[in-house]
């Protein structure tokens, strides 16, 4: 370390910016320059430090986990890094690693104090410094919360169908339950799949069973009210809630579906027609001391039930 502080430095450096060249010398021309390395280590996550750095010249990585992981930021010529350990005195939160060949002023924490009170426009540039730097972290954590619930989105989305996803429906049914439970309205489900749909797989690929899923999916979201809900249970296998309906309605509802996705034309991307398709769905209505499982257990029993009668109809719980 050697002290290499010049005018064209200081006129680099932004935490200097029209502070008198008399104050700059008279404290951080005291202050060592530090000489670090490519891939030099000058700050390490949890360290104790008390000094604020000027980067003189080259530049620095800043890595939140380890140095070589992705960086979070990379600090030009004339920016500073350190300053929020001397001002909470709280350890380093991250590494600091030179990217090349670098110069650092040293300013450690009494030079940085004595700047602070004997020059306005150094504390007025750290103020400026430190607001940037809140309003980056603002910015980084609200793209981090839109990111967030993107995954969280998606994650509850199927792919294929756009339709809610099994984890969608095991979060939400139970809450819907207990709703209605307590508002003493009634909740009807409708689980259905699609008929001899292996057979439609082996016959003509699963590419045209994707666009079958896919169109059943369409036609189901278009066919209900904007307050019912709906989700691709698994496989071929659909479920649709339906509040404040009961059991009679439910089952005009299953039958104006069933017609309408029969009534489908289905055409792949190839021009190639392929035959309609026809659904097989259960009923069932919401019960005191019903759970998720007990509900869909019901509703599938009556699904079954509509396939072992000949497919394509609908049947209530028993």
């Amino acid at each position: 370390m050697e002290n290499e502080l010049s005018k064209k430095d200081i006129d680099n450096l932004f935490i200097l910016r029209r502070v008198s060249s008399e104050a700059v010398m008279d404290v951080l021309g005291k202050c060592p320059v530090v000489n670090l390395n490519k891939g030099e280590v000058l700050l390490r996550a949890g360290q104790s430090n008390q000094s604020l750095y000027l980067i003189l010249s080259g530049r620095l990585a800043i890595f939140l986990e380890y140095p070589g992981s992705d960086p979070v930021a990379i600090l030009d010529q004339g920016e500073t890094v350190g300053e929020l350990s001397v001002i909470d005195d709280n350890p380093a939160s991250a590494y600091v690693v030179g990217v090349e060949e670098s110069r650092v002023l040293e300013v450690d924490e009494t030079a940085f104090w004595r700047m602070i009170s004997e020059s306005h426009s150094f504390a007025c540039n750290m103020l400026l410094l430190l607001s940037d730097r809140m309003r980056s972290s603002d910015e980084a954590l609200l793209k981090n919360i839109h990111l967030r619930k993107r995954f969280q989105r998606d994650a509850m989305v199927d792919s294929l169908t756009g339709m809610h996803n099994r984890r969608w429906l095991d979060i939400q049914l139970p809450r819907l339950i207990d709703r209605h439970i307590r508002s003493e309205r009634p909740l009807c489900v409708i689980m259905f799949d699609v008929d001899h749909f292996k057979k439609f797989n082996d016959s003509y690929g699963h590419d045209a069973g994707d666009d079958v899923l896919a169109l059943v999916a369409r036609t189901t979201l278009m066919g209900l009210r904007p307050t019912d809900l709906s989700a691709r249970f698994g496989g071929e296998e659909f479920v649709v809630m339906l509040a404040g309906i009961s059991t009679d309605l439910a089952w005009i509802v299953a039958e104006r579906l069933r017609r309408h996705i029969n009534s489908e034309h289905i055409i792949t991307d190839d021009g190639r027609e392929l035959p309609p398709v026809t659904i097989s769905l259960g009923i069932a209505e919401c019960r005191v001391g019903d759970s998720a499982d007990s509900l869909l257990k019901r509703a599938d029993t009556a699904m079954y039930r509509a396939k072992e009668t000949g497919r394509n109809r609908t049947c209530r719980e028993e």
